[in-house]
């Protein structure tokens, strides 16, 4: 006889070898197994819930349980996989599609290395060229202003604006941007209240 009782592995091993219809428990376990209550006890409670837990139905989690769950759960996203999320739809499928769109990408990069390091090398055309584009821009920006003004305002409005001192302007801007963002708080109030409604 064995001087010891069967351990929760050894019971869970009789319980599989009785399922399996083998023996694999030592000869010696399986005779204390024969002559010790306390063991055929331990091996009887474990095969009762055995057969309970085989008796209970299958649950199931409610039908949108998950996107409900998924929605209050803040998951981190590591910056590799955003990248990898973001620019795998404009990847290629095919291997000679990507292997093109490689040396695409490769010819160019290697132009805008090399119109970077011709721009730096040339550094006073570039100042010059520069200088004109902001001209430029400072122009097309002072009549697009201008045209937006007149659009908004109407001409008479324009010239009303004119004849407005700096503070005054300033004081009705400052009330325009005030009123903006209270409104703009107001609809974000609203729709989060309709959000949290749902």
């Amino acid at each position: 006889m064995h001087d010891r009782h069967l351990t929760a592995d050894e019971i869970q091993q009789q319980l599989d070898d009785e399922l399996a219809g083998v023996a694999t428990l030592a000869p010696a376990l399986q005779a204390h197994l024969r002559d010790c209550l306390d063991c055929q006890g331990e091996v009887a409670q474990a095969e009762a819930l055995v057969m309970a837990l085989a008796a209970t139905p299958d649950l199931a989690p409610s039908a949108g349980f998950a996107d409900r769950v998924m929605r209050d759960v803040q998951v981190f996203e590591p910056w590799y996989a955003a990248l990898d999320r973001t620019f795998s739809p404009f990847v290629p499928a095919s291997w000679p599609a990507r292997v093109a769109a490689g040396i695409a990408a490769l010819i160019g990069s290697g132009v805008t290395v090399a119109g970077a390091w011709w721009a730096l090398q040339r550094a006073d055309i570039a100042v010059f060229l520069a200088s004109i584009g902001l001209d430029e821009a400072r122009t097309q920006l002072l009549a697009a202003g201008h045209d937006l003004s007149t659009a908004v305002l109407g001409p008479g409005g324009v010239d009303a604006l004119r004849t407005v001192s700096m503070e005054s302007l300033a004081l009705w801007t400052g009330a325009f941007v005030v009123a903006a963002g209270l409104g703009l708080v107001g609809i974000r109030a609203m729709a989060t209240a309709a959000d949290r409604s749902n």
